[in-house]
């Protein structure tokens, strides 16, 4: 089977799915094909987060994180206003437990003045006011900060891109990719049929995925992606208002990851986490995950072992949590010490989908690699699906300017 299209996105996560919303609106009369292997979209990365529509606090000045978030947190909101998508505005305090974190916090508020996200400092009888339950020093109230389900948003652009002639072409597995002058061939299998698809560009949104995609085409570049497990607890339901905000820490600048914080999510519940271990299978959901290919193309790529000496310390103390519960309840108890230990029960893991470059840096902003006729999201972090709407039109912007350079089609936009 052999079919023809203008573009063809690879991964149905939300920026996958925004990219393909966009561009169809853009150019009503193009044929634009979605393909996710799975046979749902939002399985992996945008649906095992914890449905914050963040406001981009921690993002440096200037940054594209900055920049998306700050765009992503209207659009979102606003599409789901559209859409009668539940969104429920609980507001985020930052919590200073100590001295130490106490002067970071004072470089956090500057941080957001810098960005244009409107806070407010509370002190220790402030935010004892607003969290009776919560133990600090002070805070950083930031009040745009909301909750939502990212499944559904994904879902609705969806529909959305249907509606507007788009195709989606679930439980599709890419297996090989070849460019030449006139097109991309995408061979893909589908259940037990394969499927020889072309486009005349192709956009790949494949996370986990993303290197490689890239391989596949023979895109050399020095990253890969490594998978970080972010394991969660949720809370009984007796302690569905234990909290009234969500409660974040203060981060370490040093370490690249956040810590564990107490989430309300748009279900009623409350989650606790997540912490950040390292990953031995890229998709690997449940307590133990082990991949022999994931594995060997993380311990023969030097950019790991590099980035793992550098964060030894930090990564041991988080193996050992993740197993011992009680050393995961004490970051717990730090903010809230009425949570004991038969409190933490299960809940589904997540999966960082982290690019790493070869000298072991991580990669904290978003990274993006081409070819001639394609162009690969390399690594969309956090805050990625609050951002999904302006990341999206961004990568529209970047396919337009592109097929306009290099000359491989007319280009007759929309609006």
């Amino acid at each position: 089977m052999s079919t023809i299209y203008d573009y063809i996105i690879i991964g149905g996560g939300i920026v996958g799915v925004s990219t393909a919303w966009q561009l169809q609106q853009r150019y009503p009369d193009k044929s634009i094909l979605l393909i996710e292997k799975e046979t749902g979209l939002a399985q992996h990365q945008t649906g095992h987060n914890s449905g914050v529509i963040h406001a981009g606090v921690y993002y440096a000045p200037g940054s594209m994180k900055a920049e998306f978030c700050k765009a992503g947190v209207e659009a979102t909101t606003r599409f789901c206003a559209k859409h009668d998508i539940p969104v429920e505005n609980c507001g985020k305090l930052l919590v200073a437990t100590d001295k130490l974190e106490l002067e970071r916090m004072q470089a956090l508020y500057q941080r957001c003045m810098q960005n244009g996200i409107g806070v407010e400092l509370l002190d220790l009888a402030a935010l004892k006011q607003k969290e009776p339950n919560i133990e600090g020093l002070g805070a950083i109230l930031v009040d745009t900060t909301s909750i939502v389900n990212y499944r559904l948003v994904t879902e609705k652009m969806a529909e959305e891109f249907r509606a507007l002639g788009g195709e989606v072409m679930l439980g599709t597995l890419v297996e090989g990719l070849i460019e030449n002058e006139s097109e991309i061939i995408v061979t893909c299998r589908k259940s037990e049929e394969i499927l020889a698809l072309s486009c005349r560009f192709m956009i790949a949104c494949s996370g986990l995925m993303a290197d490689r995609m890239t391989k596949m085409l023979g895109i050399k570049t020095d990253f890969q992606i490594i998978p970080y497990r972010g394991e969660y607890y949720r809370l009984p339901e007796k302690y569905n208002q234990i909290v009234n905000h969500l409660i974040y820490p203060i981060p370490d600048p040093d370490l690249p990851f956040l810590g564990v914080h107490l989430t309300r999510m748009i279900d009623g519940s409350v989650t606790v986490g997540p912490n950040a271990v390292q990953g031995w299978k890229r998709e690997g959901y449940g307590k133990v995950n082990v991949s022999l290919t994931d594995i060997r193309d993380m311990v023969t790529f030097s950019g790991f072992w590099k980035v793992t000496a550098k964060h030894l310390k930090t990564g041991l103390i988080e193996t050992k949590n993740s197993w011992w519960k009680p050393g995961y309840l004490k970051l717990v108890n730090k903010y809230c010490p009425k949570i004991h230990l038969a409190d933490l029960e299960s809940y589904p893991a997540g999966i960082r989908a982290q690019a790493v470059l070869k000298d072991g840096t991580l990669v904290h902003d978003f990274l993006f690699a081409e070819s001639r006729r394609s162009l690969h999201v390399c690594n969309a972090p956090s805050p990625a699906a609050t951002s999904a709407i302006p990341i999206g039109g961004y990568i529209c912007d970047k396919v337009t300017e592109k097929l306009r350079t290099e000359c491989l089609q007319p280009v007759a936009m929309v609006g």
